[in-house]
């Protein structure tokens, strides 16, 4: 048995497997070995969009690949940092000097990566204006589905998908016209819901109708790929099999590849003091201390990205190892080696 389901023959692809990452040779190797990588661009620059997105089109020639933006409502309307910080409270900012005190973080040598620029409808709409301009195949929304972007995007001959975590967000994703959807249960890493993957494929691929669904969350082997089949999924979309690829880890501290390496299933937990929205990352003492009594509440997106942004970007830049951390799903505890792209992609879709 091989599989050939619909998702797969519109894009031309042999292998069922979706693979989103932040890293370019990642992406690029995802769909070279036969997937669809995906490229996580909602941190980027909109030049940097259309940079990067030309260099995976370079690197993968006629093949198809797709972007990834996080597009959540309620964000500020400007780009401005300044207005933001108005709005932290002091006791936050007591906090997170408390952490660079404690664990002797210097500054970083620039702005961390969530403080580059504010999540905002300025800056989305100039990254949108990217990814259209660009000749991507599938524009995907990870939070967030704006119809008029879906709109657009399906103008400009792009498949569009969302990402939804529970049966109440089907409604709004079908209304803005997406035409796959991406079922991502809690197991997943970063920005994430709480029900579990096997309970919610099935609900959407019910609610879904013709409307093809992948299956998201904790998928990390042939067999979770095969059940996702037999839930009813016609491809599944992964993230954590690919942080301990050779491609993904090339440019990684090796204090936080070991950790991941070391990881087990139990070892992530969800968290807002990332980005002030829920987000799976491996259990460090960045969550630890967010997680004490005495811490106070993560604050809102994208206030919470400007309280911790440059800190974060500090103790990446400085590999301040007890707080070294990233996003990872319940699928990390199957990362136990580092492996090719290709060998991964492999093993997925063995014993098919």
């Amino acid at each position: 048995m091989t599989y050939n389901t619909p998702v797969m023959q519109r894009f031309g692809i042999s292998s069922p497997v979706f693979g989103f990452a932040h890293d370019v040779a990642t992406v690029a190797a995802i769909t070279n070995a036969g997937g669809l990588g995906v490229y996580g661009a909602t941190r980027r620059f909109p030049h940097e969009i259309r940079d990067e997105l030309a260099e995976i089109r370079r690197l993968v020639g006629d093949k198809p690949f797709g972007v990834d933006l996080v597009l959540p409502p309620g964000m500020p309307e400007h780009n401005s940092r300044e207005e933001i910080e108005k709005h932290i409270p002091e006791e936050h900012r007591q906090f997170v000097q408390g952490l660079i005190d404690r664990f002797e973080v210097p500054p970083g040598s620039e702005p961390g990566m969530r403080t580059r620029f504010i999540r905002s409808k300025e800056i989305e709409e100039e990254q949108l204006e990217a990814v259209m301009a660009s000749d991507v195949d599938l524009f995907a929304c990870g939070i967030g589905a704006p119809r008029p972007a879906v709109e657009k995007a399906k103008e400009l001959g792009k498949t569009t998908a969302a990402l939804i975590g529970s049966p109440r967000h089907m409604r709004s994703a079908l209304d803005a016209g997406v035409e796959i959807i991406v079922a991502q249960g809690a197991e997943a890493g970063a920005h994430t819901g709480t029900i579990g993957t096997f309970t919610l494929v099935p609900q959407i691929v019910d609610a879904a109708g013709d409307v093809p669904v992948l299956a998201a969350g904790g998928v990390a082997t042939h067999r979770h790929v095969r059940a996702s089949m037999e839930l009813g999924a016609q491809g599944v979309w992964t993230g954590t099999v690919w942080l301990t690829t050779t491609e993904h880890t090339a440019h990684m501290p090796a204090a936080l590849v070991e950790k991941l390496l070391r990881a087990q299933s139990t070892d992530t937990v969800i968290t807002r003091s990332e980005s002030g929205k829920t987000f799976r990352q491996i259990r460090s003492a960045w969550s630890d201390e967010w997680a004490a009594e005495d811490a106070p509440a993560p604050l809102k997106m994208p206030y919470q990205d400007v309280l911790v942004g440059d800190l974060l970007g500090a103790i990446d830049e400085h590999e301040i190892e007890p707080l070294l951390h990233s996003g990872a799903g319940q699928g990390i505890g199957y990362a136990s080696e580092i492996r090719s792209v290709a060998d991964v992609l492999r093993e997925l879709t063995s014993g098919a």
